[in-house]
């Protein structure tokens, strides 16, 4: 059993990754993780974070370089593939705008500088959506990616020492061609799960590839998996980790659209088991996180940890850990889950004697929906209705996030219950929540059950601001000023 647990901020020191889809994060060795590159709102971006594992700290490293126009790193890119080799990331393609990239630089976490690498032999071209894995720790391998006009199929091999690419020569059956696939070594085989095709389908086929290691003289070649058990649905856009005896499947999107709100994104955990060789679904107890594709998963440890991603109409920039259920932050969710319990008669009540501030909504004809939302308890940088309340208070000052909502905040601290008009109670409401969870329910064994806690916290429990009484409102605002706002 493994429970979802999302991160807290006492969990990391350091400033924590802005949000983002198709970036990478890739694990140096047991001492850290580095975010890099990725997409949010049309803007490509180039920026370093690194977790550092031991220190449970986040920092942007100040990183030299040089490149082959002067610039001191990479250009910003999304859909592009990182691999760690020792202590230097190597990174290559990916996409900027429109156009396909098929620069290749390297980064030497020891001393943070960036080098862009001249290579030799059989050059890829560029390509974004591909995909790769190391082999032992002197190779990479990559395999197919899109090019702006076909879908790709073919194979790449490097050998990070003399920097020369050497195109695989496959005979036989090959996989159909394809981008937005995983590509993951496992001991000598290269498995390569799913992607969209030619034509655009999404696929839901297993390959595996030998002959990728030269000492083995073994002819290269492919062959198609169909492994028993309960196998994942067609995806793209997915992630698999490897951790232990097998590897996890996590989210991705399917059917026929690309990128689109109206494709379906997925948040199921599939493990592949390497020792009974079939699929299997993951047992949790606790609520997944929201569907998505494009995100990250890192193994630490027995933990995994998930970044970011994109579902059609946001950009994701939460943190959550995949944990097994003896890990002690798996007790963080059991804690909200009895909590929810607890506080389940109570709601029932609430709905059953009705809402006077819907009642007043429609009839002073005001249209506010209070339902579309449904108070999801997520981070500032997620929450858009959040942001934009804050940029309105604000008279649309040229503030960061952050200094606008410690203004909005700082707005409602300053309000009488009469100053709050009805459509900033779910922001407020959803604020409320916010703050209660990290500064009280994210410590390891706290919980709501005490008297003086659920009287303290007694709106905790609602799910939408229309069941709010007119007369809850003074003391919803009465519980907000008494909570740490930072």
């Amino acid at each position: 059993m493994h429970h979802w647990v999302r991160a807290s901020p006492s969990d990391f020191g350091g400033p924590l990754p802005t949000p983002r889809s198709g970036h990478t994060a890739v694990n140096i060795g047991k001492s850290k993780i580095i975010v890099f590159g990725g997409l949010v709102d049309k803007n490509f971006l180039d920026d370093i974070s690194v977790y550092d594992i031991e220190n449970k700290l986040w920092f942007q490293p100040q990183c030299t370089g040089s490149g082959s126009d002067g610039q001191m790193g990479p250009s910003p890119r999304a859909f592009h593939i990182a691999i760690a080799i020792d202590c230097h990331m190597f990174v290559f393609g990916g996409r900027l705008g429109t156009k396909r990239l098929g620069d290749f630089w390297v980064l030497d976490t020891d001393i943070w500088q960036w080098s862009e690498l001249t290579s030799f032999g059989d050059l890829p071209s560029p390509r974004d959506f591909a995909a790769a894995s190391a082999i032992g720790n002197h190779k990479i391998v990559m395999y197919g990616g899109w090019d702006g006009k076909k879908w790709l199929s073919d194979v790449f091999v490097l050998d990070t020492m003399s920097l020369e690419w050497r195109e695989l020569a496959v005979t036989g059956t090959l996989p159909p061609p394809r981008c937005g696939h995983t590509a993951t070594m496992v001991e000598k085989r290269l498995l390569v799960y799913g992607g969209r095709g030619g034509g655009g389908p999404i696929m839901g086929d297993l390959w595996a590839l030998k002959g990728l290691i030269e000492e083995d003289n073994e002819a290269p070649g492919w062959t198609q998996l169909k492994l028993p058990g309960q196998a994942p649905a067609a995806r793209c856009g997915h992630t698999v980790t490897s951790g232990g005896h097998y590897l996890l499947m996590f989210g991705g999107h399917g059917t026929g659209g690309w990128l689109s709100r109206y494709d379906v994104y997925y948040n199921d955990c599939v493990v592949l088991d390497r020792v009974s060789v079939q699929w299997k679904r993951l047992a949790t107890n606790t609520e997944a996180p929201a569907a998505r594709a494009y995100h990250s998963m890192t193994c630490i440890g027995s933990r995994y940890l998930l970044f970011g991603g994109f579902d059609g109409k946001l950009t994701f920039g939460d943190l959550w850990w995949l944990v097994p259920e003896d890990d002690p932050i798996s007790k963080r969710s059991e804690v909200i889950q009895e909590t929810r319990n607890d506080f389940q008669s109570e709601t029932k009540e609430n709905d059953m004697e009705g809402s006077a501030i819907s009642e007043l909504q429609k009839r002073l004809n005001i249209s506010v929906s209070f339902s579309g939302h449904n108070l999801q308890i997520v981070h500032e940088s997620e929450d858009k209705e959040f942001l934009e309340l804050a940029s309105r208070i604000n008279g649309n000052k040229s503030f960061n996030n952050k200094q606008a909502v410690d203004a909005l905040r700082e707005h409602w601290q300053n309000s009488s219950p009469k100053s709050i008009p009805l459509k900033e109670l779910n922001p407020l409401l959803r604020d409320y929540k916010r703050l209660i969870t990290r500064h009280h329910l994210s410590k390891v064994g706290s919980n709501l059950q005490s008297e003086n806690e659920k009287d303290a916290f007694r709106f905790y429990h609602i799910t939408n601001a229309s069941q709010l009484r007119m007369s809850d409102i003074p003391n919803l605002l009465t519980e907000y000023k008494q909570l740490p706002l930072d």
